[in-house]
């Protein structure tokens, strides 16, 4: 945690240690720490950070401001903290009046506040962005009337899911959790599975079909012995192995033409989404919805959807959230056609389906705006941490989706800005 700057005895000695007085104002950093409201995080996350017993909680401009930096620049957890110390406008974005030679935090400490407050709390997040850029006149209430809406696939943090490859893993996590309940297998395979998937992977790499699926069908034979054995030494098991147990039967049972598989061992969550991509036929992770608006792409709303639903079942939801994070019903939404039927699309909403016909006049304009939503989508993948999800869960999904809406919201607003500073520069 930051220590505080004991007193000078002299008034100019105490002036010289400020640490704004040493920045240069015309900072974008410095401009948004003024901007934002900071007593609103402090007054919407009291209840989550006061406690009854231990050391007294982080502020909550502490707290978001990392956030704001992690999901900016794409940091992680690690090296946010780390790069906190060596600069001292992150340090003024984030409340600190002096310099600081020490850690603010421990890296777990915002893995904990995220599961505190949750998807809404970071809803919250990405609202005061927005209230920011509408108060710096970045963009004007008047956009919302108009978004694109699109939907991308959110890539979670998982190894391709090859059949030896979950058999093996499914079993090496039933063994350690065995060790851990002190439950002494029959047989663990440790040195025959490690030996079967190496074997397996260079067949497979040699195109000897037959030969790397006799080592895959070895591979799920010892992952039903260990199954099977963990069973009868241990009926009652705890939670956390239940739940292991039955991911592994999941593996262990699951067919190529079945559906709702598990292609993950740590991630069960994880879903498989064709997207019908030359590069990329199949991607693992979850749905996203973006709303941005039309003119001026901001991203008004983000949200991870889970179970794979149809584009245009998203529709609705999307659109209201940004009537709850803006306050301000949009009137026109224009999609491609992954979003056609009109059963999904809200009655007070006019729906602009965009086809590959022709088309004249303003309308041909207003639909070639659409486009614009997808170098949005790839900065927020590439740029701000969408690309390859690393927090754990569906609410994982959820919050990194709305960390990235405020990540690439804030790199437009600092460019905004840095422009209307060059702006303001009298000529030489």
């Amino acid at each position: 945690m930051s220590q505080s700057v004991p007193e000078p005895a002299s008034d100019a000695a105490f002036q010289s240690l400020l640490l704004k007085p040493q920045l240069n104002p015309q900072h974008p950093l410095v401009t948004l720490a003024q901007a934002i409201d900071w007593h609103y995080f402090e007054q919407e996350f009291q209840s989550q950070m006061a406690g009854e017993m231990g050391r007294p909680p982080l502020p909550a401009r502490l707290l978001v401001g990392l956030h704001y930096l992690k999901a900016m620049y794409n940091e992680s957890d690690e090296s946010v903290v780390m790069k906190w110390v060596e600069n001292p406008y992150w340090q003024y974005f984030c409340g600190e009046l002096y310099f600081q030679h020490q850690l603010p935090c421990h890296p777990t400490t915002l893995v904990k506040w995220r599961k505190r407050v949750g998807a809404s709390g970071m809803e919250k997040l990405l609202n005061q962005v927005l209230q920011t850029a509408n108060g710096q006149q970045a963009f004007q209430k008047t956009d919302l009337k108009q978004v694109n809406v699109d939907t991308t696939v959110q890539e979670k943090a998982i190894a391709f899911p090859t059949d030896a490859r979950l058999y093996d893993k499914a079993r090496r996590t039933l063994v350690r959790q065995a060790k851990q309940h002190q439950v002494k297998l029959r047989q663990s395979y440790v040195r025959l599975g490690k030996q079967a998937l190496l074997k397996q992977s260079r067949y497979a790499a040699a195109r000897q079909g037959r030969r790397a699926q006799k080592q895959t069908q070895k591979l799920r034979t010892y992952l039903g012995r260990v199954i099977r054995d963990i069973e009868r030494k241990l009926p009652v098991p705890s939670a956390t192995l239940r739940v292991l147990l039955e991911s592994a039967k999941q593996i262990y049972k699951q067919q190529k033409q079945d559906a709702h598989k598990c292609y993950s061992v740590h991630a069960p969550e994880v879903e498989c989404i064709a997207k019908g991509k030359a590069s990329k036929k199949y991607e693992f992770g979850c749905k996203v919805a973006v709303v941005t608006t039309s003119m001026s792409n901001w991203i008004v709303g983000i949200a991870a959807h889970h179970a794979n639903p149809y584009d245009g079942a998203t529709l609705a939801p999307a659109l209201r959230q940004v009537e709850q994070l803006t306050g301000i019903r949009p009137k026109q939404a224009i999609v491609d056609q992954g979003f056609r039927g009109t059963q999904y699309h809200p009655a007070d909403v006019e729906v602009l389906v965009c086809k590959q016909g022709k088309r004249a006049g303003s309308l041909k304009r207003v639909l070639k705006h659409r486009n614009a939503i997808e170098p949005i989508i790839g900065h927020s993948k590439t740029d701000h941490g969408m690309g390859r999800n690393y927090l754990k869960g569906r609410s994982g999904d959820q919050i990194n989706a709305l960390l990235a809406g405020c990540g690439f919201n804030l790199r437009k607003l600092y460019r905004f800005l840095i422009e209307r500073g060059r702006e303001g520069l009298s000529p030489c």
